[in-house]
């Protein structure tokens, strides 16, 4: 449980330093789409869309940092049977975790095939962030 508070500790103070700096650091910056110079229009459907293809997308990479971790915790473990348990453990997790982020994957893929809807394919634009002032809008 200590070894959670610390982990909770150092991820707030990190992140609440990340957007610190991403608050400074968009003072001066512009948010415009690369194709029309304007800020983009996002409907509901859209942000629903962007949202899950995020949260699968960080759920993998997760799942593979851990089971990378649970892989080296193994060879470190140097024959001692606890930390050998503790590191299959984390494998086995971290395995899980991938089957569970895959197939769900694969179930919107399969909804989207059946259905004709679209959960997390489509075109969407994403907008660029560039530094500077605003642009100006040419008169017409």
């Amino acid at each position: 449980m200590k070894k959670l508070a610390k982990i909770a500790t150092v991820f707030g103070g990190a992140s609440s330093a990340i957007l610190a700096l991403a608050s400074v650091a968009a003072a001066d910056l512009v948010i415009t789409d690369a194709t029309s110079g304007t800020l983009p229009n996002f409907s509901v459907e859209q942000f629903i869309t962007w949202a899950i293809r995020l949260i699968i997308i960080i759920a993998f990479i997760i799942s593979f940092i851990f089971l990378l971790i649970g892989g080296i915790r193994w060879i470190i473990a140097g024959g001692e049977e606890k930390a050998i348990g503790s590191a299959r453990g984390m494998v086995t997790g971290a395995l899980i975790g991938l089957v569970i982020v895959l197939s769900a994957f694969a179930i919107m893929k399969l909804m989207e095939t059946f259905f004709g809807v679209q959960i997390i394919s489509g075109e969407i634009k994403i907008p660029t962030i560039s530094g500077g002032t605003a642009a100006t809008p040419t008169p017409t």
